[in-house]
């Protein structure tokens, strides 16, 4: 047997100045005769965590059938081509989020579940984002990026006891850290890729943003021999937000990418809500492809979400619409809402599936979690949540079933099951009583 393939090096192709990432995977990265899992082109595990609000009009939600035999009704109906990778989860249950504030701390439950501590200074949980961050997020400029289309909801996203953190956001760095979610196109492309419009501005930019670093490094540590212990101790908390900020400006500058074909930089907010979020599932895909990150949490709209789809001639505001007083006028309005986002989340699912990555494709060697903590907007039930995986976990996933656990089956449970899927070996989640094995 003759093997004529030349293998060249990936990182011959990781090189450069400025704000730059790592090349798509080349065949020629390969070694002839060499398996894949064995060489540096090896496909990493990529998790995205996309979160809705309000709910789903559940009957519109739940396919006919389970097992592998199952049929999508209206609002999961856009991911039909996508059956394969599609794992619907029924009968699960989140008891953190179940408080007065409801909104208030609804989003910021439902990749952690524990119940939050009723302050306006967060303590929650560690959410399962951000410990997928810490074990496969590392080798990246960026561990995790969390985005969303709206900067904040509206009335009932705060509550006077338990202060805004929660309802804000999905992620939590630690139980008392919550991350801010991104709404900007503009500042996320720059967050990706560098501030500027252009190369040559990029690079000057991130020569900038080294020295400055270096500088305020230095005086830090200088300030730091002055300082009594608690000071101290503040101090050492934020230098280490300072070297993890160089770590990804050391990586972004080892970057090339004058292989991958960028678009210019957003002008902003677009004033279509539509193409506001396309352009956020465009750049999570992008960054994806690019290596500059392998979590990400999307908020596809605030909780208490004002936002209007007059894109799909549905004037109503979202929010209002959701306490829909079972009027079937509203709920035919609310679900095609509802199956408007399924079908923008589709569209990213398929940029994953038309994307080489191995020996498949990105959507092979992805785990996105798509869902709600809350099921009957009207009644502000958090039972049975709408819950969906899509994407193989590169092969940890079975995919095209449906199955059905008994009623009030905690959430975390899926949670625990996903991080043990992508290599991080956890005994127990948020409330767990064990793991889905059937996924």
């Amino acid at each position: 047997m003759f093997l004529t393939k030349k293998h060249i090096a990936r990182r011959t192709f990781l090189r450069g100045v400025g704000a730059s990432v790592a090349l798509p995977l080349l065949d020629a990265m390969i070694p002839a005769g060499t398996a894949l899992a064995n060489t540096a082109a090896a496909p990493k595990p990529r998790m995205a965590f996309v979160y809705f609000p309000h709910g789903a009009v559940m009957n519109k939600w739940t396919p006919t059938g389970e097992g592998r035999d199952f049929e999508l009704p209206q609002i999961l109906a856009p991911l039909d081509p996508y059956k394969d990778y599609l794992t619907i989860i029924s009968g699960l249950e989140n008891k953190s989020a179940v408080a007065a504030p409801v909104h208030a701390i609804t989003p910021g439950t439902w990749l952690g579940c524990v119940p939050p501590r009723i302050s306006h200074d967060p303590l929650g949980a560690t959410t399962v984002d951000q410990i997928a961050a810490q074990h496969i997020g590392q080798d990246t400029p960026l561990p995790s990026l969390e985005v969303a289309t709206e900067e904040h909801g509206g009335e009932g996203s705060c509550d006077r006891n338990y202060g805004c953190s929660y309802g804000k956001t999905i992620s939590f760095r630690t139980p008392s850290t919550p991350l801010p979610m991104e709404h900007n196109p503009r500042k996320l492309f720059q967050t990706l890729f560098g501030a500027g419009d252009t190369p040559e501005e990029r690079d000057m930019i991130a020569l900038e943003n080294n020295s400055l670093l270096d500088m305020v490094s230095e005086e830090a540590r200088t300030l730091g021999k002055r300082l009594g212990a608690r000071d101290r101790a503040v101090l050492d908390d934020y230098l280490e937000t300072v070297r993890e900020i160089e770590r990804r400006v050391e990586r972004l500058a080892a970057r090339d990418m004058s292989q991958l074909n960028l678009p210019d930089a957003p002008s902003g907010i677009p004033a279509a809500f539509g193409d506001h979020i396309d352009l956020m599932f465009d750049m999570i895909a992008l960054a994806f492809r690019a290596n500059m990150t392998r979590i990400v949490s999307f908020m596809m709209a605030a909780e208490v979400s004002n936002q209007a789809y007059t894109h799909i001639g549905i004037s109503d505001a979202f929010h209002p619409l959701s306490h829909h007083q079972n009027n079937a006028g509203k709920l035919e309005r609310l679900a095609r809402v509802q199956a408007y986002n399924t079908q923008a989340f589709a569209r990213f699912v398929k940029q994953l599936a038309e994307t080489s990555d191995g020996d498949g494709n990105m959507l092979d060697n992805s785990t996105i979690l798509f869902g709600s903590n809350m099921s009957n907007s009207n009644l502000h039930d958090h039972f049975p949540l709408p819950t969906a995986i899509v994407g193989r976990g590169a092969g940890t996933i079975k995919g095209r079933q449906h199955l059905r656990y008994p009623d009030h089956s905690p959430l975390a449970n899926l949670h625990l099951t996903l991080l043990n899927r992508v290599g991080i070996p956890m005994d127990s989640f948020g409330d767990s009583t064990g793991e889905f094995s059937e996924i």
